[in-house]
């Protein structure tokens, strides 16, 4: 005799639940362009709106976790990373009520605009060259960037796009290496205020991914990350980088805010002698500006 276990009402209902989830993920995803979240259109491609890959870089998830969710698969989701989904995609409060709605999960912030890189804060950026500018997450991914900015250290646009992360770049990447003249520093700084960060993220999948990559690429990131120092980041300070192109650059560095808990920042070099300015105008030559 075969026995048939029949599902409850309530897996049912979460299965339609989840179903529906995939649906509207999808179905906002693809009506986004890359131009409006900040990304190069790249050509042609083969679907419309954002790539899922996109999508999970741009909130600071795995692909494969994201991917998982427009699955429908039974997989767990916080509050932080609907938020992050719902800025991504540029849904407004109607759109974010729903996705939490469908996720099963309470809004801990109703009601709330949701931000992201704008058309607006693009032009931002190009109007700020030959001033290097970029945006970036508390994750140190480079969500959008100026041309003087790509050409600050390396070609950025050359690196595959989930490379583009500051604290990858500085540990792992020989240019970059190179080119942070008080590298020791910055790196211990980087580690201390991203273990920090991580205090709001800890169970989210693309943060413990990012920490894994790099303990398997770096015995120096290791080494920082068994320390357990913690730093908050400061709204200000200087840097220096010695660029292959045009030599030594003496930087102020500013941060404008972009979202609350310290999350997404732009980031604005400032020149802090002659020398500098006189060199940022031959790398804006180079960057065709």
């Amino acid at each position: 005799m075969t026995t048939v276990t029949l599902r409850g009402t309530s897996d049912r209902t979460d299965e339609v639940r989840r179903r529906e989830l995939a649906s509207f993920l999808r179905s906002r995803r693809e009506r986004i362009t890359p131009e409006q979240v900040g990304l190069p259109s790249g050509g042609r491609r083969r679907t419309p709106g954002l790539r899922r890959e996109e999508v999970a870089q741009l909130s600071s998830v795995g692909v494969t976790w994201y991917t998982w969710l427009e699955q429908s698969r039974d997989i767990q989701v916080s509050a932080q990373v609907l938020d992050a989904i719902a800025r991504t995609l540029l849904l407004d409060p109607n759109e974010r009520t729903h996705l939490f709605v469908l996720a099963g999960v309470t809004d801990p912030s109703p009601g709330t605009t949701c931000a992201a890189v704008t058309p607006a804060l693009r032009e931002m950026l190009v109007r700020l060259e030959p001033l290097p500018a970029c945006v970036i997450n508390a994750r140190y991914d480079i969500l959008v960037h100026n041309r003087t900015y790509g050409l600050l250290v390396d070609n950025l646009d050359a690196l595959p796009f989930e490379d583009r992360n500051i604290m990858w770049l500085a540990f792992t990447h020989p240019a970059w290496r190179q080119a942070l003249v008080d590298r020791d520093v910055a790196l211990a700084s980087m580690v201390a205020k991203f273990r920090a960060a991580m205090a709001d993220h800890v169970a989210e999948p693309a943060w413990k991914a990012m920490v894994k990559r790099l303990l398997a690429a770096s015995p120096e990131f290791a080494a920082a990350w068994e320390r357990h120092e913690v730093a908050q980041p400061s709204a200000n300070g200087s840097k220096r980088f010695l660029n292959s192109r045009v030599g030594l650059l003496n930087f102020d560095f500013s941060y404008l805010w972009l979202q609350p808990q310290q999350g997404s920042r732009m980031i604005t070099y400032t020149p802090l002698d002659d020398a500098t300015r006189t060199r940022l105008d031959l790398l804006q030559a180079a960057a065709g500006v």
